[in-house]
């Protein structure tokens, strides 16, 4: 999640007041035949939410990491003559012909790195308080308002991981980039610029995620009280309904994108034209710089690598994180003993 980009469980399932019944088949303790998939989850442990949590954000992060390394280079205002791509497909296949099949890649074991334990507690923080909240605004019903809150706290946490790891990721990402290495660049940054550039970017990737979130959700669940309106067991509506959420808060949270690359990557060529000296801080002076050097055009440069990015990233993330809680969830209540 640029949390993606952060996603939390299904936020239509009402928490419910404990786990689900096991009830027991001809081969022993299990689920029932038709279990409603969403009111599975109710009972996970929080270990299931970690574990399912930190295989989803790995997935999510790395299946789509060349797109997510086009999008950074896209958005960047003063590119290389040489860097300067007009399709997603023309930059990945200029990237692989002019500087190794591996390129695209480079950075791909910081963001692995970063998004497990990042969404491990992102998923665990969303479900526990969703849980108790949802019991406090409306007993054994979904709160919207619930949702809300547990969703902004989780991304606080998810984000003071993963901030580090997207500042050494896009540097690494950036056409002609000095690092040649994860270690290097975590050194190189930290000995010239200090640890507080590795959150110069966090006041605008919450900015970001705070609609990022609202709009992915709101989306999202129109979408699944039309494809899924029981929710029952049913991962392609996960997939659909999470592609088009996804997509649809991505572009409209691309400018917000472009100016947390620009404080991430500190791009010299950008700054230098506007005689700007030192490093660039704060959400402020990275939309005025957008804007002084692209206009309105700038804070959409990249949009195209974005959706595509976003789309099945988030599909992945929805499918793989509901199909592990679901698979967690039914081992632990199989091995339970039937009453």
């Amino acid at each position: 999640m640029e949390l993606s980009c952060a996603m939390g469980g299904s936020a239509a399932a009402p928490p419910g007041p404990g786990p689900p019944p096991a009830a027991t088949a001809p081969g022993g303790p299990g689920l029932r035949e038709g279990e409603e998939y969403e009111s599975l989850p109710s009972g996970a442990t929080l270990s299931t939410h970690m574990v399912a949590g930190a295989v989803a954000g790995i997935m999510e992060h790395t299946v789509m990491y060349p797109v997510d390394s086009v999008k950074t280079r896209m958005q960047s205002l003063q590119p290389d003559p040489k860097a300067q791509y007009r399709s997603v497909y023309e930059a990945l296949k200029k990237m692989v012909l002019t500087e190794g099949f591996w390129r695209p890649l480079r950075g791909i074991n910081v963001t692995m790195l970063g998004a497990g334990p990042a969404h491990a507690l992102y998923f665990a923080c969303y479900e526990k308080m969703k849980k108790s909240l949802s019991d406090v605004f409306q007993q054994g019903g979904n709160s919207h308002l619930a949702n809300g809150i547990a969703g902004s706290v989780a991304t606080l946490l998810h984000d003071a991981v993963m901030n580090p790891a997207e500042v050494v990721k896009q540097r690494l990402q950036m056409f002609n980039s000095p690092y040649t290495s994860v270690l290097g660049c975590v050194q190189t940054v930290h000995r010239t610029e200090g640890f507080g550039a590795f959150y110069r970017s966090y006041t605008t990737q919450l900015t970001m995620n705070v609609p990022f979130q609202a709009i992915h959700f709101i989306t999202y669940e129109l979408l699944q009280e039309h494809l899924n309106p029981q929710r029952h067991y049913n991962p392609a509506s996960h997939i659909v309904a999470g592609a088009v959420a996804g997509a649809v808060a991505a572009a409209a949270t691309t400018p917000l994108d472009v100016c947390k690359t620009l404080l991430n990557t500190q791009e010299n060529t950008a700054l230098s034209s506007l005689n700007i000296r030192g490093h660039l801080s704060g959400m402020a002076n990275a939309f005025s710089t957008v804007y002084q050097l692209g206009g309105v055009p700038g804070f959409f440069k990249g949009v195209q690598a974005r959706v595509i990015y976003q789309m099945p990233s988030t599909a992945i993330a929805w499918s793989v994180y509901e199909f592990f809680k679901y698979l967690l969830t039914k081992h632990t209540l199989e091995k339970k003993p039937s009453s």
